[in-house]
């Protein structure tokens, strides 16, 4: 069983959500970095989600931008955050998630990123700017290394769409709250619950929701 299954399973038998804190790494430097995991590790989060920086995000909001900018002027690389989850291995138990645009991963190699992702300690990966439909290349690679592909569903998602994601995604589904970029906001959309369970309804796979978080409520 994958350390995302098994946090997932522990968490459905306590009747408790998940909690995934998500940080830039490489921001400010990567040795902040492992200590910023570190702490998130030991004060209770349930997964962990590491963003490989990117020069041309499309789904997140100003801060994240700006912390992916610091990092790529520091020169931090794919290379560089696989060593740094490799580092963190050492005291953190909770799943670690990478979020990074294709790009990066193409040009590193989809075998040698999944392979060299999953023996660093990598459990899934989640890629906004890939369709389901354009994955086959990279979900082959993923499987043979055993790291989960999570992909993201959002409130515009058709039902023909909610089905191509949940036919082809492993660890859970990444459900978008809302329209826009990722950001703190005073409230979520009413009809959030709804999309939830649009996407339950179709796949035993957890569903996570993100952007926008911004209060325990």
């Amino acid at each position: 069983m994958s350390r995302i299954a098994a946090v997932f399973g522990k968490l459905r038998s306590q009747r408790r959500s998940a909690l995934i804190p998500f940080v830039v790494a490489g921001d400010p430097d990567l040795e902040t970095s492992l200590k910023i995991v570190q702490a998130l590790s030991s004060e209770g989060a349930d997964l962990i989600e590491l963003g490989v920086p990117f020069s041309d995000p499309i789904a997140d909001g100003p801060v994240n931008q700006r912390a992916a900018q610091r990092a790529l002027a520091a020169g931090v690389s794919l290379a560089d955050i696989l060593g740094l989850v490799r580092k963190a291995r050492a005291d953190v138990h909770q799943p670690i998630v990478l979020l990074s645009y294709y790009n990066p991963i193409l040009q590193y190699g989809l075998t040698r990123f999944c392979g060299e992702a999953t023996s660093a300690g990598v459990d899934g990966v989640v890629i906004p700017d890939l369709p389901p439909d354009e994955s086959e290349e990279l979900m082959a690679a993923a499987r043979s290394s055993g790291l989960d592909v999570i992909f993201l569903l959002a409130p515009t998602s058709t039902s023909g769409r909610i089905d191509a994601v949940t036919e082809r995604a492993s660890g859970f589904i990444y459900c978008v709250s809302l329209t826009g970029v990722t950001g703190v906001r005073d409230r979520l959309p009413d009809d959030i619950r709804d999309l939830v369970q649009r996407i339950k309804a179709r796949t035993p796979l957890p569903v996570c929701v993100g952007f926008g978080i911004s209060t325990p409520e």
